[in-house]
């Protein structure tokens, strides 16, 4: 017995399908060659790296000034603290335009999470819909098989007594006899 099914390969299915109308948000800046070194400039503000390299120019600059090597910035340090607003002055709004950016992008995600997870819940109503009406009909289906499994048993029984009877029959009217 060969059975035959007209079973089409699945489609593969876009994951990000929820995600790609957000994809303009992914550069915090922009994609041109300003945004992009403005976005890697204000992501090293928040490094170790850029941390320590500010540490030791300040250190440097205090210790050049204090000793007397260099008398470019005497105390009370004019020249740094203006240094320190410039840099300020600079980093607050790359700073605050990346938390933004990045909160929309956030919120982007998250809109697209919910999205996935709305298709996901109606894709799994829609198979529990399917799982369940599989089940009325294999439950059908058993049924049908119970009532032929009986109807199959009553006509082999009549069968059985007609051939019982048919065999009587035959015995009655040629009865075997001896040789």
């Amino acid at each position: 017995m060969t059975t035959t099914t007209d079973s089409k390969p699945a489609a593969p299915v876009d994951h990000l399908r929820f995600h790609r109308r957000h994809a303009h948000l992914a550069p915090t800046f922009g994609n041109d060659k300003f945004a992009l070194r403005a976005e890697a400039f204000a992501r090293f503000f928040g490094t170790p790296t850029f941390l320590g390299a500010q540490t030791l120019i300040v250190v440097l600059w205090v210790c050049l000034n204090v000793f007397g090597v260099a008398h470019f910035d005497l105390y009370p340090f004019i020249l740094l603290n203006l240094a320190f607003s410039l840099q300020s002055a600079y980093a607050a709004p790359l700073i605050l335009l990346a938390q933004t950016r990045q909160a929309a992008r956030d919120k982007a995600q998250s809109d697209a999470d919910a999205q996935h997870r709305e298709a996901l819940a109606v894709a799994n109503t829609e198979r529990q819909a399917q799982a369940a009406h599989n089940s009325a009909q294999l439950l059908e289906l058993l049924e049908q098989n119970t009532r032929l499994t009986e109807m199959t048993k009553a006509l082999t029984e009549r069968i059985e007594n007609l051939t019982s009877q048919m065999h009587q029959h035959l015995v009655l009217e040629h009865p075997p006899t001896n040789n």
